[in-house]
């Protein structure tokens, strides 16, 4: 990889195709079901339709009403049904409470359910048990991919992380397989894999039993993307628990970026309404300083609407003809571009004014001494402090999470009292958040005393043998330290910085955290395309416990693809940040490779203790 450094990344491939393929499948469902129906949307399906088929596309296939699946009744008169829903059981009940009201009152119609992406055999059983499976027809929609970006998919699965890591549910691992299969088939064939991690490896297992059963002939097609890796996010939950301090990133943890999109409200707008903004590449100004640190944002705004004022003030001196011409050619991308960029300043204002409230310098001063594991104990009064102001439970949350993973562990005494604290701040109904922190290994306490660290020591060597796919995630579960020091320590993650860290021009990765911390994720994947395998990081690999893997298809030489060679599939199995994605941009220019971003979902931390949270945080 750092051989071949050139300063010209690749193009992206065309992921529009993915929507396209989307659209043509949902077209095809709904004429199964010929003549005017209602269609019953599931409510975070409502976001990713929108971006594949919009009122408008499903109008022309006699949809003729829109209503999104909800605990009562369903309003609809129609005579036809049907349901786009995500196979879940609660979903089912209420699909079987509507064909069962209906056949109370003697009404007799057709309902037709179509499951995204898949259709899971628990679904059935419930319809089954409700006596109304030989009412319906049952379809699936293969919506695996949403492309987001020129260079981010999402499989839009934020219950992923949850159902994996937590519950030990491993129903999502076929989706990821199937959606790998369907990239290979299009922009593939990957010649090289690369990964980390226990779903890692499952997924990427799966994927080749279907590749091998498909026996489709890749050969012959010219490789878009020749790169592969896969990463579970439980090999590093430091960098999702961060302070996110690239612009996308604290646009995102400010107003929470939903499906590529953000609703900014009256304090942005500087108007009594609220507008839907999309967020991508073709946005001229967001794609510009998307990936800065936020410090660098407000001097390139205000030099831009210069820039701008400049353009307007160009018409004073204008004869007839070049203002004819300046109005047909100029104005109009003048406008808009204006438009975006008091947007973007009102953004920026907004996101000040909350920061300022929430002391976040401090906060991050805390975050920044807790990686490098100086003041603890400062930091520890900080977290109480912060309890007990009752600042957010989410946040404060997030902090012990990442005092607990950083310091491998609490000392039982400081477990006691934080939780203690936690739960009288916030209320008792918390106390179920903490047994899934816990299990989970976001929030642990130390074991006194030897013999319980032996046993571990061995359990832990034995998951990390290659029979450990035998061995079940709760078994897993007991040997779940972080052991972040030592990594950090093997891997440099805390760069050494003589003088002051020049945000404005970063010189490595470490900027997405002002300087402070590189993230891990990005590091190992840096490490290893270095390498071309895990060769000098067996050290590292027993820290994280994980199950790697290489892989290198003997089919393909190593000239194969040219430019694919230089173009690098990531995937974030349970979610990958923004501060992720701008670090492993700026990696890309770097090395002259693209990286493209597949996700089960965009997270933070915000959503990561969401996730955990039995109790409404």
């Amino acid at each position: 990889m750092a051989s071949t450094a050139r300063r010209d990344a690749p193009e992206p491939p065309d992921f529009g195709i993915l929507k396209r393929l989307a659209r043509d499948q949902l077209i095809y469902l709904l004429e199964q079901l010929p003549g005017r129906k209602d269609l019953f949307i599931e409510p975070d399906l409502m976001s990713p339709l929108d971006r594949i088929a919009n009122v408008s596309v499903l109008k022309q296939h006699e949809v003729d009403k829109l209503y999104r699946v909800e605990n009562r009744p369903a309003p609809s008169s129609s005579d036809q049904l049907c349901f786009l829903v995500r196979p879940r059981v609660r979903t089912m009940r209420y699909i079987a409470d509507v064909v069962n009201a209906d056949k109370m009152s003697g009404r007799s119609r057709k309902y037709k359910i179509i499951f995204s992406p898949q259709k899971f055999y628990a679904c059935e059983m419930v319809l089954e048990e409700e006596g109304v499976f030989g009412d319906v027809t049952c379809d699936e929609w293969s919506f695996y991919l949403l492309p987001l970006d020129e260079d981010i998919i999402s499989m839009e699965l934020p219950e992923f992380f949850r159902d994996y890591f937590l519950e030990g549910d491993h129903r999502w691992i076929n989706s990821v397989a199937r959606a790998l299969q369907l990239l290979n088939s299009l922009y593939g064939p990957f010649s090289r894999a690369y990964g980390i991690g226990r779903c890692a490896k499952m997924s990427y297992e799966l994927w080749r039993d279907l590749e091998e059963e498909s026996e489709s002939d890749g050969q012959g097609r010219k490789p878009e993307i020749g790169n592969i890796f896969l990463m579970d996010r439980d090999m590093d939950y430091v960098t999702a628990l961060c302070s996110q301090v690239v612009y996308e990133g604290l646009v995102d943890d400010t107003f929470r970026i939903k499906c590529g999109s953000v609703d900014f409200g009256p304090e942005v707008t500087s108007s009594d309404k609220s507008i839907k903004v999309l967020l991508n590449a073709q946005d001229k100004i967001f794609s510009q300083i998307r990936n800065e640190h936020f410090s660098s944002v407000f001097g390139f705004l205000s030099q831009k609407s210069r820039n701008l004022q400049a353009q307007y003030d160009r018409r004073q001196g204008m004869d007839i003809k070049q203002m004819k011409n300046f109005v047909s050619q100029e104005l109009k991308g003048l406008k808009q571009e204006h438009r975006l960029l008091s947007l973007h300043i009102g953004a920026c204002e907004s996101i000040m004014k909350k920061k300022t409230k929430q002391d976040f310098q401090e906060m991050i001063k805390v975050e920044h001494a807790l990686l490098e594991g100086f003041d603890i104990r400062e930091s520890a009064s900080f977290i109480e402090e912060h309890i007990d102001r009752q600042v957010s439970p989410i946040e404060s949350l997030r902090l012990m999470c990442l005092l607990s993973i950083t310091e491998n562990g609490l000392i039982p005494k400081d477990y006691r009292s934080l939780k203690t604290q936690y739960l009288q701040s916030y209320g008792p109904e918390h106390l179920l958040t903490f047994h899934n922190l816990k299990h989970i290994g976001l929030l642990t306490e130390q074991t006194a005393g030897e013999t319980l660290t032996a046993v571990e020591s061995r359990v832990s060597k034995l998951v990390t043998d290659r029979a450990a796919g035998k061995i079940t995630d709760a078994f897993n579960s007991l040997a779940k330290k972080s052991n972040f020091r030592a990594i950090s320590k093997k891997l440099s993650l805390i760069p050494r910085v003589d003088g002051e860290y020049n945000l404005k021009m970063p010189r490595d990765m470490a900027y997405v955290f002002s300087g402070a911390y590189t993230p891990l994720s990005c590091k190992i994947i840096e490490q290893v395309l270095e390498r071309r395998g895990w060769q000098g990081l067996e050290e590292v690999v027993r820290l994280l416990n994980g199950s790697e893997f290489a892989m290198a298809d003997g089919g393909l030489e190593e000239g194969a693809g040219g430019d694919a060679q230089r173009v690098v599939l990531a995937v974030f199995l349970g979610g990958c940040t923004f501060s992720e994605i701008a670090a492993l941009r700026f990696l890309g220019k770097e090395r002259g490779c693209r990286f493209i971003f597949l996700t089960t979902a965009i997270t933070s931390s915000a959503r990561m203790m969401e996730a955990m949270a039995e109790a409404k945080a």
